[in-house]
């Protein structure tokens, strides 16, 4: 593998995800079972992975104003990572974080760079 392709297979970015027009006319007990699915299916085409790990606290965040008050945006930290396991069906993984905002106003798609 070259070090330029080694360099693009982890990598961190934060994306604004619109979860009401991916919700909408969903029925009420299934709008945050749907947003989850939505937030998994967002971050397999941004990250190019077919599995999708959603932290805990996003998934609270989804779910705390119950199942059918979604809330309407959602600031995500989608982290591209290699798969610890020899044995795994992927070689990548994508890690889902929540990110708190104060407001969604003028957010854009930013690439984080990890100095770790």
């Amino acid at each position: 593998m070259s070090p330029k392709a080694r360099k693009q297979d982890i990598v961190t970015r934060d994306y604004t995800i619109q979860l009401s027009k991916r919700i909408h006319k969903m029925q009420f007990k299934r709008r945050a079972p749907r947003a989850i699915k939505e937030i998994r299916s967002f971050a397999q085409k941004a990250m190019q992975t077919e599995d999708v790990r959603v932290d805990s606290a996003l998934n609270k965040y989804v779910w705390k104003c119950g199942v059918k008050n979604v809330p309407t945006r959602v600031r995500v930290r989608l982290s591209r990572k290699r798969n610890e396991d020899e044995d795994a069906k992927n070689p990548l993984y994508t890690w889902a974080q929540l990110l708190e905002v104060d407001s969604f106003k003028g957010l854009q798609t930013e690439t984080v760079i990890d100095t770790a």
